[in-house]
């Protein structure tokens, strides 16, 4: 009886090692998407709108 080749694709079709990568990286601190958006955010701003946004719920 001979060995099945590895699967390395999900029913879906997402690639398994693609994503262990990607899991890899981001435990690492090395992903660029989280670094991407934390460099565009402006946390002051953000915090004005989310006040602005509360009084108006008042």
């Amino acid at each position: 009886m001979a060995k099945q080749p590895k699967q390395n694709k999900t029913a879906a079709g997402t690639d398994v090692n693609h994503v262990k990568q990607q899991n890899q990286q981001a435990a690492q601190g090395k992903s660029q998407y989280g670094a991407e958006f934390a460099q565009q955010t402006d946390a002051q701003h953000v915090q004005q709108q989310n006040q602005n946004s509360q009084a108006k719920k008042k």
